[in-house]
């Protein structure tokens, strides 16, 4: 059976950001922005953007396409090694642990906009009497699982599409529609009393907040960058996968990084003045910062009912472009691998998930870990491997994969960009996972530093002996 492609450049483009475009940059973008300092967390997070995600974006683009086929198939076949299909093998794990809580707030998703939608027949939303209250009782629990179910089941049929008539056609329709409202969205509410106050703490930078707390923002900032480009869990090795050969790689990355970034900047203009026109905290509320401020700011502006509808559509659209990247990944790797059919594969993953999702939408304590730590760990370390093998195991052949269908401009930066994946940049990532863990605040920053390249050196060393036996 014929490997499917992607129909049009477009559609590719759409869908990988679709996939980087989702909760990460509405949800978890102004969540982290908030509780890191606004403008600071801003400032750190677009530098991590240009300097680590668009080069481990290529990264994962160039395995991708020269091995064509899924994380596990490409990193096996590309190296000769069963150990690293098994390295491979972690991004389903991701994929199903990122859907497991992703699904969730979906549901929260779905059941706002049900309530929106309803709210003008039934007297006004349910939740804008009293926005904390309603949340906390509707966000866990039974309804919040069988939501979760609801958000699942919509995925799974655009997924089951395939490739073209799925996965492009979805993301075509879905990716203009976000950006489209967020636009518009951002434009009313520029015109209301107050919002300067959200344009200062979200654009404002002070380098010296930046300077003084930077080591607490960067491994959120890292994060966040790394979930929102959606790297480190192998949807974009298997989105280029289905890849033609004539494709600019460093173009469509970086085209791809700026729709990413560039919602999310636009996020972050709706989101910040809405809730500083309406005097409310920004940096309360965690992972329901934005359900709790933003229905309460809706519930003071005049018209917000219809803007309810509009922002909470946005939001289900960036969604379901994104959780059908989580879903892809383990699929492929069934269809790939295990000769399974897409239908068969589909309805075994939406079972499994089912089952998971549900756990975590019934246990606030466990969606809190997976949604925060554990994604932040498996995505920083799933593209630590990504780069060491396409750095090290590729090598001048990564480069001769990332120069195919490019200009002679982006050429140029061939062998630069090899050196960055190869050991800067894991570098960098292991000594935020460090820090992540805490491991900084017990031994200090320059022992931290000094771990991070002995972890980064080990494994070099592995790689190099590993080469040889070969």
């Amino acid at each position: 059976m014929a490997r499917e492609t992607w129909g049009t450049r477009t559609g590719f483009i759409l869908a990988a950001a679709g996939s980087a475009v989702g909760l990460g940059n509405i949800w978890r973008f102004p969540w982290m922005t908030a509780e890191n300092g606004g403008s600071a967390f801003l400032l750190v997070y677009l530098v991590v953007v240009l300097a680590v995600g668009v080069p481990g974006l290529l990264g994962e683009f160039v395995i991708g396409r020269r091995a064509r086929r899924n994380p596990v198939g490409a990193l096996r076949d590309l190296s000769g090694s069963r150990a690293w299909g098994a390295v491979g093998g972690v991004s389903a794990i991701t994929g199903v642990a990122l859907l497991s809580f992703y699904s969730v707030v979906g549901g929260w998703i779905l059941r706002y906009l049900l309530v929106s939608l309803v709210g003008p027949f039934t007297g006004g939303a349910a939740y804008l009497g009293a926005p904390g209250t309603y949340f906390e009782t509707v966000s866990y629990g039974v309804e919040a699982a069988g939501f979760h179910l609801l958000f699942l089941a919509l995925t799974g049929l655009i997924v089951l599409g395939g490739v073209r008539r799925g996965i492009e056609l979805g993301t075509k329709v879905m990716m203009p529609a976000v950006l489209a409202l967020l636009v518009g969205m951002a434009v009313w509410v520029s015109t209301q009393p107050g919002a300067g106050a959200g344009y200062d703490f979200f654009l404002t930078f002070d380098l010296g907040t930046v300077r003084a707390n930077f080591f607490s923002i960067l491994g959120p900032a890292a994060g966040q960058a790394l979930f929102t480009l959606s790297v480190g869990a192998g949807t974009m090795i298997t989105y280029a996968s289905y890849l033609g050969e004539d494709r600019s790689l460093p173009f469509d990355g970086s085209v791809i990084a700026l729709l990413n970034t560039g919602v999310g900047v636009l996020a972050g203009l709706v989101v910040f003045p809405l809730l500083f026109s309406q005097g409310i905290d920004p940096g309360s509320g965690g992972p329901g910062a934005l359900f709790v401020g933003i229905a309460g700011a809706f519930a003071a502006l005049p018209g917000g009912s219809l803007l309810a509808i509009l922002f909470f559509g946005v939001v289900a659209f960036a969604a379901l472009s994104s959780s059908i990247s989580m879903l892809e990944i383990p699929v492929a790797v069934l269809v790939d691998e295990v000769g399974w059919s897409r239908r068969r594969a589909v309805g075994a993953l939406l079972a499994l998930v089912a089952t998971t999702g549900t756990v975590t939408a019934l246990r606030p304590a466990l969606f809190n870990v997976v949604a925060g730590t554990l994604v932040d760990l498996l995505l920083t370390g799933g593209l630590v491997a990504f780069l060491l093998f396409a750095g090290w195991v590729l090598g001048r052949d990564a480069i001769a994969e990332y120069a195919t269908g490019a200009g002679p401009l982006a050429t140029r930066f061939g062998t630069p960009w090899l050196l960055a994946i190869g050991v800067a940049i894991p570098l960098f990532l292991v000594f935020t996972l460090l820090t992540t863990l805490g491991v900084d605040a017990r031994i200090g920053f320059w022992p931290t530093v000094g771990a991070a390249a002995l972890v980064v050196g080990v494994v070099l060393l592995g790689l190099r002996r590993g080469r040889a036996a070969v």
